[in-house]
């Protein structure tokens, strides 16, 4: 059989790579690959957890034996207009801010003095950090400045916001933050 050159351009490179012309067939490699870690994973949409342009990704989850949802796979979602399927090197690295074997699954505090870090409670941290933001902001809190004008700040703490901020949470920590008198604010999504 002759090939011309437009038949074999209509064949394609799948179509030549797996024909028997060169002595082997790709065919069933390429419908393993198909198979592999996502196949029977339940397709869930949602938006990449950093900056504030709002990408849309494609997570893929499965049940694990143990009950839990366990999550295979982030991608970009070719049918959004925001992206078009692609993510910037942040967020094609957000499957690790769930599984990362390098996350920290529960506080640790170090004691003035210690060599090591010990687990403790949520309760516990959450207590001692809002002990600590009290007495800074006590310490720190201007009500008027040096020409008597009122300004009602608390210029002895700083906050600075995650990359890993959505707008929502941006917005919310400045709220929060401005509600105690903070003056000296940065995070990636700015409100």
């Amino acid at each position: 059989m002759e090939v011309s050159r437009r038949r074999f351009l209509s064949i394609g490179p799948v179509g030549v790579l797996g024909g028997s012309a060169l002595g082997f067939d790709l065919t069933e490699s390429i419908n393993v690959k198909q198979r592999l870690r996502i196949e029977g994973a339940t397709l869930a949409h949602s938006l990449c957890p950093y900056c504030a342009v709002g990408c849309s990704i494609i997570a893929y989850t499965r049940k694990a034996a143990n009950g839990r949802t366990e999550l295979l796979q982030i991608e970009g979602d070719p049918d959004s207009p925001v992206n078009e399927g692609t993510l910037c090197p942040k967020g094609a690295t957000s499957l690790q801010l769930a599984v990362s074997r390098r996350r920290v699954p529960q506080p640790l505090y170090r004691a003035p003095g210690a060599a090591g870090w010990t687990k403790v409670s949520w309760e516990f941290m959450l207590d001692r950090l809002a002990r600590n933001i009290k007495a800074s902001r006590d310490a720190t809190f201007v009500t008027q400045d040096a020409e008597g004008n009122v300004v009602n700040r608390c210029e002895g703490i700083a906050f600075a916001g995650g990359a890993a901020f959505s707008s929502e949470e941006g917005y919310l920590a400045t709220k929060l933050m401005r509600g105690l008198g903070l003056v000296h604010l940065e995070q990636q999504a700015r409100v």
